[in-house]
């Protein structure tokens, strides 16, 4: 085991001098790294919302706006089913969780419930429940099982759509992660402003286009003479200095934001707008509403309020459309990245906001530097005094370990927290762990008469098998942690199992090939362990 092969030194050193270059950049401050020349390193340690302060959020999705926003769909399905059949009715609304209507002949009751238990798509297991509830009152709702799935998708949703308007905006390594059943734990560690992260997160971005209704005058709709198919929504086209005008549109979506595909600031005629470009499918609906209502007023619809309403002058059929408005570069840009993170399926209420300021991240930092220096120190004396020339190799190998550790967690990107720390100090203690069983079984090896180079070979051959059963065990229990652990266990995790990793390298590997290679050129006669 004592003999190298050229290209597994090869290997040994090019790791080392990888580790090496990529822990490097942790030694400079950020800024300065972005002087440096493009094909060195740049990627540094984040540090977490414990080390460097940040922005904290627990959110609350409202899943009872959930349930109303399906309700609502099924009132214009109740509509589209019992028109065309001539069966009357009055009275059609939510109430309470389901949509509710008296029929004007209560022996068309029983026709009509088998009409609307069509509008289940999957017969076998029914979404809708529709019920007789006598004096030709029926009730359509939700069944236990729909209304479960429906919620635990919204929240699903919400998840994913506040990761990616996070991370559109470049912050760092953020925690967002699922809270009980209906809410949302979201960390930004290092952001400085903590109302850009509720601006983006405090509107649902769910962008609509519908046809202004011209047949209906405004006045007219405030006065309570509202078509069943319409309804007034505010605009920010304000007809008046002062005044938040309002439009009466259509209730029916053309076009849904949710067959957008792009969305980016730009400008026209030296203003802020914001460009959209549709898939395939939303560019035939766009397209065939342009070409059948040329003249007329789109209204573009963000979270029921009307952006611009501009005339259709001609077809536009490629898909692509701009979105002007009252727009500054930075709500242009903000506008761009809620649309191309797509609509939250219900609003977000803020239900705990703390901002951590790095104080504390400081005194964190420093007390950890300490603990990993004193650590480091007591290890390397013990090592140097008790097992001499060879302790020293460990001592070396060790060093070597932590550079390989900052080197992967720098190229992985990984978030260090306080628990992270702790688990690097830990590495230090466990890192040598293999050098010490290697060692004594060497001098057991010399105390039964073998000459040096024999019982080195013996020593790293006969204690192989104890060194991977320990570390390995202590990894399952790392990944277990990571696995079934949140924040800064895992953290903790992370640096544990990087560290068993690099500490069997530079054990087994590293020293091996530092005591070979004395052994090699000197020829002791006795071993100095």
């Amino acid at each position: 085991m004592l003999r190298f092969p050229t290209w597994k030194v090869a290997v040994i050193l090019a790791v080392c001098l990888a580790g090496v270059v990529f822990s490097l950049p942790n030694l400079f401050p950020r800024a300065e790294m972005e002087r440096m020349p493009d094909w060195l390193p740049h990627q540094q340690i984040n540090l977490g919302l414990d080390l460097q302060g940040g922005s904290h959020l627990l959110l609350e999705v409202d899943l009872r706006a959930v349930t109303d926003e399906r309700l609502e769909t099924l009132l214009d399905d109740v509509r589209a089913t019992l028109r065309p059949e001539r069966i009357g009715y009055r009275g059609l609304g939510i109430h309470g969780d389901a949509v509710a209507f008296t029929l004007t002949d209560p022996t068309a009751a029983e026709r009509a419930v088998d009409l609307l238990g069509d509008l289940n798509p999957n017969p076998i297991a029914p979404e809708l429940e529709v019920e007789d509830a006598g004096n030709g009152r029926v009730e359509i709702r939700l069944t236990e099982t729909a209304a479960n799935d429906l919620r635990s998708r919204a929240v699903q949703q919400s998840l994913e759509i506040v990761r990616r308007r996070i991370d559109e905006v470049g912050t760092r390594e953020p925690t967002i992660q699922q809270q009980g059943t209906d809410r949302i734990l979201v960390q930004v560690p290092g952001e400085k402003d903590p109302d850009s992260i509720k601006r983006l997160l405090g509107q649902t971005a769910k962008l609509t286009f519908h046809l202004v209704d011209l047949d209906t005058p405004l006045d007219q709709a405030l006065s309570g003479n509202l078509p069943a198919g319409s309804m007034i929504l505010p605009s920010e086209e304000t007809s008046r200095p002062g005044e938040t005008a309002q439009q009466v549109v259509r209730k029916r979506v053309e076009v849904s934001g949710e067959s957008l595909v792009d969305a980016q600031p730009t400008y026209q005629e030296n203003q802020p707008v914001v460009s959209f470009r549709f898939d395939s499918v939303g560019a035939r609906k766009f397209g065939d509403v342009t070409r059948d209502h040329v003249g007329e007023l789109l209204a573009i619809v963000l979270d029921d309020k009307v952006i611009s309403s501009p005339r259709i002058r001609e077809p536009i059929l490629g898909g692509n459309g701009i979105i002007s408005g009252s727009f500054t570069v930075d709500s242009a840009n903000e506008l761009a990245v809620l649309l191309r993170a797509g609509a939250l399926p219900a609003p977000l209420d803020i239900v705990e906001e703390r901002t951590v300021g790095p104080d504390l991240g400081a005194d964190s930092i420093e007390a950890g530097k300490w603990a990993s220096v004193i650590g480091l120190v007591l290890v390397m004396v013990f090592m140097s005094l008790y097992y001499g020339l060879f302790g020293v190799a460990a001592c070396v190998a060790l060093v070597m370990n932590l550079v390989l550790l900052m080197a992967v967690l720098s190229v992985l990107q990984a978030t260090l927290t306080l628990p992270g720390i702790a688990g690097i100090v830990l590495t230090i203690g466990m890192a040598v762990d293999a050098n010490v069983l290697i060692f004594e079984r060497i001098r057991e090896e010399a105390r039964l008469g073998k000459p040096p180079m024999s019982a080195v070979d013996s020593g790293y051959r006969e204690a192989m098998r104890t060194i991977i059963d320990a570390n390995v065990t202590t990894l399952i229990a790392a990944v277990l942690l990571y696995a079934f652990g949140s924040g800064p266990v895992r953290g903790f995790a992370v640096t544990l199992g990087i560290g068993i990793l690099t500490s069997m390298f530079t054990a087994i590997s590293l020293t091996r090939l530092l005591l070979s290679t004395w052994l090699r050129r000197t020829r002791p006669a006795m071993l100095p362990v």
